[in-house]
């Protein structure tokens, strides 16, 4: 009787470990999904059809792009995740509303998770302090820092924490999470 419940408990791992690997492989191209650098125009464009549809959510974000001194838009983040998870997305940096440069985002989580789903972010920069730290290229937001889901009024009582002020908003999918994850981006400036 033991060595059939340990063989019963092998292939349970072994089935397991497949169906893994399976969902693993049909989530790379969900993980592809987010936008190619490679076509700037039209991730600018992209870029700026998110931040009216923040603004559409939330009208009281028009003054946050107004007078941030500058923002980050991720258009489109696919994240998806089975226990480990990730996201990666491609976005605009704006100074004055002007697109200034590329920018790309990674997301690996670990912990309770499951599902998949699409986002747009939007990261407000308090001071050109924080933002040359961006600009350097290796800026890193730790598990510890939070985002704020858009809704009507949100942005009121939200205030920037460590001279940043992040947003999201959910775009598609279904995600069950209770994960520990943090953000790492990189940044390139148009020529």
């Amino acid at each position: 009787m033991y060595l059939k419940i340990k063989i019963m408990k092998k292939n349970s791992v072994l089935k397991l470990s497949l169906f893994l690997s399976v969902f693993a492989a049909l989530l790379a191209p969900f993980m592809a999904f987010s936008q190619s650098a490679a076509d700037e125009t039209k991730l600018i464009n992209d870029s700026k059809a998110a931040k009216a549809k923040f603004i559409d959510a939330d009208n009281l974000m028009q003054s946050l792009f107004t007078n941030s001194a500058a923002y980050v838009i991720f258009p489109n983040v696919g994240k998806g995740a089975v226990g480990v998870g990730g996201a990666a997305g491609s976005g605009i940096l704006f100074e004055s509303n002007t697109p200034v440069g590329k920018a790309k985002l990674k997301q690996v989580s670990i912990g309770f998770q499951f599902g998949g789903q699409a986002y747009r972010e939007v990261i407000f920069f308090e001071s050109k302090a924080q933002l040359d730290k961006f600009k350097g290229g290796d800026f890193e937001l730790a598990a510890q820092a939070s985002a704020v889901a858009v809704n009507k009024g949100a942005a009121a009582n939200v205030n920037y924490k460590e001279g940043l002020m992040i947003f999201t908003q959910e775009k598609s999918g279904v995600m069950y999470e209770a994960s520990v994850a943090g953000q790492k981006f990189s940044y390139k400036a148009f020529k």
